[in-house]
């Protein structure tokens, strides 16, 4: 079967009966018994019994967040490790090499299921975006994705449009973008611990069995119990988010009393690996190998039943261990995000006891390379929606002199956006004295590299999109100088104590970061100033923030608490502003130089 077809698998309806069962994975590495001879074997012929041990593909990967086309700068590439330890970097990602590397995956494995660990849209550059992310569903729907949990971002438009994007129709207020009605997802979203606060019950299906010949393999979909946190107010209302653990246990148990053994676990919740190669050895000994973070926790306490994690939302890569509460270890993997990587993980199924024979379980991370030839039908998608976003999205807004990165504790492209939303809180209120914005919107850097017609160091509106794309506000409020303070502080401490969110700062605001200490204390007090005076804790400051942290979000529950606020433009809208005012393709904006915040490590 060529690369650039479809697969000449059936294609699954959502209208189809939603199964339920589950898996279970463990590594290579802790293979410990041979199975017997026939472990690997395939259902007999015509008049043949299938043997007893079946291997089972499981393809997964997650935070896709709408990245159709190829990534650019650092979120397109990945990082691998070398036999010589050295390291090199390759370019990655792009759904035309995705659907190549998943069907020549998929080749000779007619047990093979493709599951994903959520945020599959949202936070998605303009060509799914700007269309309510229906590009993406049909590019899933084309991947022949079986089943995924949703992740924090499916809330960023409120379960009324994830539930558009599972069953279809076209947008309430936009209506349809062509002239077919939208189809929704042809997989399940599963959502087994988001509630309606009034029914109590989960607002998509809890969990999905897959099943083909007397296997049967179930899944139990997840996101993170802290999703409210991180998503718009607006976005979870009338929804609980509850415990992972608790709720994985919980449905397990379901599925163990329907005859279903083997279960995976779906988890929008993930680690942070020791290394940041994609294909370091997780389980080996030594400061390059392990990982921490929630899923530690989560894995180290979620039921035996459950044969294997696969995690997301941190964007990391990893293919682990972590021992199950009997002390067996466990699969945990993670496909880093965008695109850039797929993990193929076998289980063997055992016919007999109807589970999987951890011991026979091996997984990896693979690349998905720009190299392979691209998915025709992939092509023609991407084609289509560029097409009708081409008017808006080629629009020039800015010239720049070279990349402007969003790497780092404090990024240049962090800054340009709070320096961005000063400038528009000045027009707003002249009163305004700074800007603060955080750093998980800052979805994207801008690459000095033409990705089109444009030209190199042209800033499209496309290219802004794909940084900001979540529809914020530029929102200004009033605030004590002990206010101010204890803003900063709490990006070290409270929810954040364990995994800072150092806030990106406009210009003028400067402190130092001493990540020798602990807590709150890591911002020192003394340090902080606004152009060159101390902060006054008595004093009133005029502060712009994006909506979301106008609302408390990330942890910020301060800057949830001020007053006079005054609610402007769209955030990119902002952004597209400073640029063109500040920019021209003689006098390209040069980057900042991201040194507001002195590090002390």
């Amino acid at each position: 079967m060529p690369a650039t077809t479809q697969p000449d698998r059936p294609r699954r309806r959502r209208t189809a009966a939603l199964l339920a069962a589950t898996v279970s994975l463990a590594t290579a590495g802790a293979l410990a018994a041979a199975l017997p001879a026939d472990a690997h074997g395939n259902p007999g012929g015509h008049g043949h019994k299938p043997s007893r041990y079946q291997d089972v593909q499981l393809l997964s990967f997650n935070d896709l967040h709408g990245n159709l086309e190829p990534p650019s700068g650092s979120s397109g590439r990945v990082t691998e490790l070398q036999a010589d330890g050295t390291t090199k970097t390759i370019d990655a990602g792009g759904v035309e090499y995705l659907a190549t590397h998943l069907r020549e995956a998929r080749k000779n494995n007619p047990y093979s299921i493709t599951a994903a660990g959520g945020d599959m849209v949202g936070a998605s550059p303009l060509i799914s975006g700007l269309f309510h992310d229906e590009p993406t569903i049909e590019a899933l729907n084309k991947l022949d994705l079986d089943v995924t949990s949703v992740g924090n971002h499916e809330f960023d438009e409120g379960a009324k449009e994830l539930a558009r994007l599972q069953n279809g129709g076209c947008h309430p207020t936009e209506g349809c973008y062509t002239d077919k009605k939208f189809k929704g997802a042809d997989f399940p979203y599963l959502a087994a611990n988001v509630l309606d606060e009034k029914t109590k019950k989960p607002i998509l299906k809890p969990y999905w069995v897959w099943k083909k010949n007397g296997v049967k393999v179930g899944f139990i979909g997840v996101t993170l119990e802290g999703t409210p946190g991180i998503v718009s107010a607006d976005g979870v209302k009338g929804l609980q988010f509850k415990d992972e653990v608790e709720t994985i246990n919980k449905y397990a148990k379901e599925l163990q009393k329907q005859g279903v053994k083997s279960i995976v676990a779906l988890i929008h919740e993930g680690g942070f690996p020791a290394s940041a190669s994609y294909n370091y050895d997780c389980d080996a000994s030594g400061s390059g190998s392990g990982i921490s973070g929630p899923i530690v926790d989560i894995a180290k306490n979620v039921t035996p039943a459950v044969d294997a994690l696969v995690t997301g939302h941190t964007h990391n890569a990893y293919v682990c261990t972590i021992n199950d509460p009997s002390g067996k270890p466990r699969m945990v993997t993670s496909a880093a995000s965008f695109g850039r990587l797929y993990t193929d993980t076998t289980l063997t199924y055992d016919r007999k006891t109807g589970d999987i024979a951890r011991t026979a379980v091996k997984s990896a991370n693979h690349v998905v390379t720009r190299t392979v030839p691209k998915a025709a039908d992939m092509t023609s998608l991407i084609g289509k929606w560029n097409t009708l976003a081409a008017p808006i999205g080629n629009r020039a807004i800015g010239y720049i002199s070279a990349d402007v990165g969003n790497t780092g504790t404090e990024s240049p492209m962090g800054d340009l956006i709070a320096d961005a939303q000063l400038a528009y809180g000045k027009k707003l209120d002249p009163e305004t004295d700074l800007a603060l914005m955080n750093p998980g919107g800052v979805r994207a850097g801008l690459t000095y590299k033409a990705t089109g017609a444009e030209g190199d160091g042209v800033v499209t509106y496309a290219e802004g999109f794909t940084v900001q794309p979540f529809a914020n506000t530029v929102n200004l409020q009033d605030f004590t100088g002990a206010q101010v303070i204890q803003a900063l502080k709490e990006q070290v401490s409270g929810t954040n104590t364990a995994a800072p969110k150092v806030l990106q700062v406009s210009s003028g605001l400067t402190y130092t970061l001493d990540l020798t200490k602990t807590g709150a204390d890591r911002v020192v007090t003394d340090s902080i100033r606004l152009n060159g005076a101390a902060i006054d804790p008595a004093a009133t400051y005029r502060v712009a923030t994006n909506s979301f942290l106008a609302g408390g979000g990330d942890g910020f529950t301060t800057l949830g608490q001020g007053t006079g606020d005054l609610v402007g433009t769209d955030d990119l809208t902002a952004l597209a502003d400073y640029l063109t005012a500040n920019s021209s393709a003689t006098g390209p904006l040069v980057p900042p130089a991201a040194n507001r915040i002195t590090i002390v490590q």
